[in-house]
């Protein structure tokens, strides 16, 4: 059943991928087994289908051609606001970059996939080559998405 709804989550199941997850989940070897039943059974596929992880890696069938499209889509610098305590704030673990703290105030922003930008306790930090113009655009996206998940009562009172 664990199996089942880290597969629904992520897609493809690695052991990296279990870094963020809570320390009461059983052991990658024994997720591993699961995974290697499930593919015997033929409702998913082992390989890789994420390029810089180790190990063995399983794969929903839906996931996969999702995956190939993502790949072969050319870069057109869609920006995307992640919480620190989503499931997919996987900056530093595996996506290359800062690792950002897994709590609700802490952003990252990413660029075609790659994190870009962070506001970790406030304090904002850009983690590739930008112009000031860029930098403000930015930080304007973190500190919007940030005023997003205040409560009502704070977004009164919250000044990017």
């Amino acid at each position: 059943y664990i199996v089942r709804v880290l597969l629904r989550r992520y897609g493809v199941l690695a052991w990296q991928l279990l870094q963020r997850e809570a320390d009461w989940l059983p052991p990658w070897r024994d997720l591993r087994r699961a995974c290697q039943r499930m593919e015997a059974r033929g409702e998913l596929r082992g390989g890789r289908f994420i390029a810089g992880l180790s190990g063995e890696q399983f794969a929903l069938p839906e996931a996969i051609g999702l995956l190939r499209r993502v790949r072969q889509r050319a870069p057109d610098g869609t920006l995307v606001c992640v919480c620190g305590a989503d499931p997919l704030n996987l900056s530093g673990i595996v996506v290359a970059g800062p690792k950002v703290p897994s709590l609700v105030g802490a952003r990252v922003l990413f660029r075609d996939g790659i994190p870009i930008a962070t506001l970790v306790a406030g304090e904002f930090a850009t983690h590739v080559p930008m112009g000031e113009g860029e930098a403000w655009e930015a930080k304007k996206a973190l500190l919007r998405d940030h005023a997003a998940h205040l409560p009502a009562a704070a977004q009164a009172t919250h000044v990017p």
